[in-house]
């Protein structure tokens, strides 16, 4: 059912799944969903706040669940609220949005909705439809009333993105502070001058008196909670792996999102490189990946030769199609069944350019890889120095059951009649046989 601004409904149901929508397009900016669980109107403790870098409340009630494509360009960020479990001081959890790389205003069709996480039915929206410079919204909240759950579409927005949104419920932001200036030392107290004294007369040494009993040691206070990391994961050469276990990402799944815009050459890689440079608007990437396995099978994930792969049986990673248009509500999109981390060995992930260019020189082109309990990471195929077709983007490795993603960004040129598919086998020592295959 739609609401308007400041209407409320009761949810007669015991847990939900809450909704985040909007339609991607080109240029928008990204969307997270977050939930804060409120006691007097602000948090307890920084753990009350859930979102892609925290994704599970302690109590269990409240779990970000991740971004998913929904169909007709949609895409989702849910999160799930078990309201049973919700304790019994928590008498709100608000709703928010936060726009990553621009603001609402950009985004087009942002709604949330409420569904029961039972029957799938849904219990209340709300579509905004106002948003201008915001960066952060709290569409709707959950509530408390008179013993029953109701939820109210409120549509508050911020300029002062996340950050500003989390700190004014009393969430510790970690940001970087100037270090303070140290006091100067006080100056040392003048020292009396010594100066003869006589002995006094001997006597009688004194009974020693009875030595006091040491107080004891003053407790040891807790260590300081860690502040909240409101930054998502982008590797550079600087900082080129992340763990997606310590990112939480340690179930579920894994989505590699690849999507570019078709734009015009650079002039200067054109003149450099001549007329092979041009890039048309029938450009075609693809996204795959190499894998290996514990038990030592190998292939590849591509759309190449219809090698979709398979979600729940192995490899478990599956590409869900072969997008032409490299649209950010679509791209092409490969998923990864982090329930068998103890299946994997190794996973190449990779991008072609199969037509419409012959570089990745100045095609804008990024990849998102979003666990689905974790922060997402994100790459840049910007730093293009040759003319080459086949990056590999990233290698992530099972270490001891910790996946580890290792940035890459290797720009590999084929041999003449050489494809860019054996050029990583080569690269990267996988040792496979090829045929040639076409799309």
């Amino acid at each position: 059912m739609g609401m308007m601004k400041g209407a409320n409904v009761r949810i007669p149901a015991s847990a939900v799944r809450v909704e985040l929508g909007w339609h991607a397009a080109p240029g928008a900016p990204d969307v997270d969903a977050s939930a804060l669980l409120l006691v007097g109107g602000r948090v307890r403790s920084d753990a009350d706040l859930v979102f892609y870098n925290q994704a599970v409340h302690p109590s269990g009630a409240v779990r970000h669940e991740g971004k998913q494509p929904a169909g007709a360009g949609v895409t989702t960020d849910s999160l799930t609220v078990n309201l049973a479990a919700v304790e019994p001081a928590v008498e709100t959890v608000v709703l928010a949005a936060s726009a990553d790389g621009g603001s609402f205003g950009q985004v087009p069709g942002l709604y949330v909705r409420v569904v029961d996480a039972s029957a799938g039915t849904e219990l209340a929206r709300f579509d905004s439809t106002d948003a201008t410079v915001e960066t952060a919204f709290v569409l709707g909240e959950l509530y408390r009333r008179q013993g029953e759950w109701k939820f109210r579409a409120v549509g508050q927005g911020y300029s002062s993105g996340l950050e500003g949104l989390a700190t004014d419920f009393g969430i510790t932001v970690d940001e970087p502070r100037a270090a303070a200036t140290p006091a100067p030392a006080p100056a040392p107290a003048p020292q009396p001058v010594a100066a003869a004294i006589p002995a006094p007369p001997a006597q009688a040494p004194p009974t020693a008196p009875a030595q006091p009993v040491a107080p004891p040691p003053p407790p040891v206070a807790p260590p300081a909670p860690q502040p909240v990391r409101l930054t998502k994961v982008t590797l550079t050469k600087e900082s080129p792996t992340v763990s997606l276990t310590k990112q939480g990402g340690t179930s579920g799944s894994l989505r590699v999102n690849l999507n570019w815009g078709v734009q015009k050459q650079f002039k200067g890689w054109a003149h450099k490189f001549g007329k092979a440079m041009a890039m048309h608007a029938d450009l075609d990437l693809d996204l795959g990946c190499l894998f290996e396995l514990r038990d030592g099978s190998k292939g590849v994930v591509q759309a190449l030769g219809n090698s979709f792969g398979s979600l729940h049986r192995p490899p478990f990673i599956h590409l869900d199609g072969d997008d032409r248009t490299g649209a950010v509500e679509a791209g092409e999109n490969l998923t990864v069944n982090l329930d068998h981390i103890a299946d994997f060995r190794r996973i190449l992930i990779f991008v072609t350019i199969y037509e419409g260019a012959r570089s990745f020189a100045g095609l804008h082109a990024t990849v998102t890889l979003q666990p689905q309990h974790g922060a997402p990471v994100d790459f840049s195929l910007d730093e293009c120095t040759v003319l080459s077709n086949t990056c590999a983007l990233a290698l992530i490795t099972n270490n001891g059951g910790d996946l580890v993603v290792q940035r890459e960004a290797r720009y590999l040129v084929p041999d003449r009649g050489v494809s860019p598919q054996r050029t990583l086998d080569r690269a990267y020592g996988w040792g496979m046989n090829w045929t040639p295959g076409r799309k």
